[in-house]
């Protein structure tokens, strides 16, 4: 695996992706298939941060998780079976959101090398939001990479 600084000399690009999810059909989802649909989607990490002080999920926490996934899709756009649950919003140690990739995603990012990347979560007027923008470089011929965490 290079390291930062090598893979700073060959050129990257920055991708970005966006996605909006209906808090509604979040809700919806939990309602009808309940911890089937939790369980696929959501790590246990992303369900603990998405409780409220009594212990309730809160739909539109989760939401902007589910968006935040599917926007590093879209930027990344990795090969192969990609689950949602190896996708994973994790919060840092000042209580920031940031990506981290396991399993079959760190597996299909494996070419590339994440150089920086960053994630933004919202949720107003029954929406979730995420932005999530990643610099990207292609890793030398023949050579696979963890992905950034």
């Amino acid at each position: 695996m290079s390291t930062a600084s090598e893979a700073a000399g060959r050129i990257g690009s920055i991708r970005v992706g966006t996605d909006l999810v209906s808090v509604a059909e979040v809700q919806a989802s939990i309602d009808e298939f309940g911890e089937r649909y939790l369980q696929r989607v959501y790590s246990s990490h992303e369900l603990a941060t998405c409780r409220s002080e009594s212990g309730h999920l809160q739909a539109h926490r989760l939401a902007a998780r589910f968006a935040a996934k599917e926007s590093v899709i879209k930027a990344l756009t990795p090969s192969g079976g990609v689950t949602l649950r190896d996708i994973e919003v994790v919060l840092d140690p000042r209580g920031r959101p940031t990506m981290e990739f396991r399993g079959c995603a760190a597996d299909a990012l494996g070419l590339e090398t994440i150089l920086s990347h960053s994630v933004s979560l919202t949720h107003d007027g029954g929406y979730g939001g995420a932005v999530y923008a990643a610099l990207v470089v292609a890793a030398p011929s023949g050579q696979r990479h963890e992905a950034a965490r």
